[in-house]
């Protein structure tokens, strides 16, 4: 029988209450969420997410609407910057959740609010010269996104709606409730598409503000897709971003059978329309001779969930006759 040295109680007890002290947990401890890690190019920013943000921030009004859509708003460590009310639908959900700012916080409001993730509806959500932008943001630790109507390479259209609300659910680990948006959306458009089928487009001419020059709607932006999905022609399809200036001098020249009036801000439709009717220049326009007005709000036509109801809305002012 071979001898073998004895040892103490306590050494030979080490080893096994080492086993027990390790935590069981541990390999999973580091294990990604369900669904992840997701990683996402937007707007040239590629980031990796291993799990959802937990204290996002949403600025600008259709980002917002975006996230309450999907059933974000206990993720939320605040929001900012309303062009108009509300949807009512989403109404209870944004009383929820923190207002940061009446427009844009500053960066130390921001970062106060201890957000892990932000996202920006338009470009100005993350102004350099405020110290909002995205990368001074990720060296803060915070994730951002970018609404991609402002940095798409061709025309935005509802194809890029669906691609924005998808990847924003794949964010936040809800890709389920995108999906359900987004067949709801696509049945919506369809539905809609059914009831002009046949009707020949009417020409728009989209007056979003401006006096010495007219900011309208160019080719670019979800405006001109929304627009050409109701059974209209944008005039101005040809202004090589999703909104710019043309001169008043081009309106005229396009004659616009119809203006689409964009309804936001302290300058009412009703100032708007009597600005565009009292300029002795545009009284041969048909739009401006016929009266023939439509009016949208402004967050109905910016890439967010509104689209396809605004859609609805606006074929039924271009052709009436169709509404049921």
């Amino acid at each position: 029988m071979t001898w073998r040295p004895r040892l103490p109680l306590a050494a030979a007890l080490l080893p096994l209450l080492a086993a027990c002290a390790a935590p069981a947990s541990a390999p999973d401890a580091a294990k990604p969420a369900p669904g992840f890690p997701y990683t996402v190019t937007n707007c040239g920013v590629t980031t990796t997410f291993t799990a959802p943000p937990k204290r996002a921030v949403t600025m600008n009004q259709h980002v917002t609407e975006i996230a309450l859509a999907l059933g974000l708003e206990k993720s939320l460590a605040g929001t900012a910057y309303l062009d108009d009310a509300v949807l009512p639908a989403y109404r209870k959900a944004y009383d929820s959740v923190p207002v940061l700012a009446k427009e844009y916080p500053s960066k130390e409001a921001l970062l106060a609010a201890d957000p892990d993730f932000v996202y920006g509806g338009y470009t100005s959500a993350f102004d350099a010269t405020a110290g909002r932008d995205r990368a001074g943001l990720e060296r803060s630790g915070v994730r951002t996104r970018l609404d991609t109507e402002y940095c798409a390479d061709g025309p935005v259209t509802a194809d890029d709606l669906y691609r924005e609300v998808t990847e924003v659910g794949r964010t936040f680990g809800v890709p389920d409730r995108a999906a359900a948006w987004t067949a709801d959306a696509r049945a919506r458009l369809a539905a809609t598409e059914r009831r002009l089928k046949g009707t020949a487009p009417v020409s728009v001419f989209v007056y979003d503000s401006g006096d010495k020059t007219a900011f309208t709607a160019g080719g670019k932006g979800i405006g001109n897709d929304l627009i050409t999905r109701a059974g209209g022609r944008n005039v101005f399809a040809d202004l090589d971003k999703p909104f710019g200036d043309a001169s008043w001098e081009q309106v005229v020249a396009r004659r616009p059978e119809v203006v689409l009036i964009y309804d936001y801000g302290s300058t009412t439709v009703e100032q708007k329309k009597r600005r565009l009717l009292d300029d002795p220049a545009l009284r041969d326009v048909p739009a401006i001779k016929n009266r023939r007005f439509a009016v949208l709000p402004l967050s109905d036509t910016v890439l967010g969930v509104r689209v396809p109801a605004a859609v609805d809305k606006l074929a039924a002012q271009l052709h009436p006759a169709t509404t049921r």
